[in-house]
């Protein structure tokens, strides 16, 4: 093996891992969603991040969770909304990102889905096999905030099987 081909598959092996491990690095500060607990890097698809003015920031799971913290935080100017691209699991500009509303894949923490992509080519690809809206971030948010209190019914609903599971109770 050439020494060049050796030095770049050496090189390729030490950074390999070092790329995934940036790829998620809000997932490290924000391991667990603010409001409801769940693993962000296991719905990394969905994640979002929060920067505000103040230097502060959020990491939640979803799109609903985000609807809560900017309704908590009236008086925070929000410097940057970030989400993970669906396919990749990058995070993107939310502002930018091609959404995608409703169609038969359960969304999370919801019952109307939002899913972003930093493609509109992936976002049209997503709806020819799942269905749904494509739409804007003003559009998701919008779903988002008109449908909170169905979604919070549904989230407590599901909680209150759980809980029956967890004490050998049946519902």
């Amino acid at each position: 093996m050439p020494k060049r081909t050796l030095m770049v598959l050496t090189a390729l092996f030490f950074l390999c891992p070092l790329g995934g491990a940036l790829a998620h690095e809000d997932v490290r500060k924000h391991p667990n969603c603010k409001y409801c607990g769940m693993d962000r890097e296991k719905f990394a698809h969905s994640r979002m991040l929060l920067l505000y003015d103040d230097g502060t920031s959020v990491g939640t799971c979803s799109i609903h969770c985000v609807a809560v913290d900017l309704a908590l935080n009236v008086d925070k100017m929000p410097r940057s909304i970030q989400v993970g691209d669906y396919n990749s699991k990058k995070l993107v500009d939310a502002e930018k990102a091609y959404w995608v509303i409703g169609g038969s894949k359960p969304g999370v923490m919801t019952k109307k889905a939002k899913w972003a992509f930093e493609r509109k080519e992936d976002a049209e690809k997503f709806i020819q096999e799942n269905s749904g809206t494509l739409g804007t971030f003003d559009d998701a948010m919008r779903a988002t905030y008109e449908s909170i209190y169905e979604d919070i019914k549904m989230i407590r609903e599901k909680k209150k099987t759980m809980q029956g599971h967890g004490k050998g109770h049946h519902p």
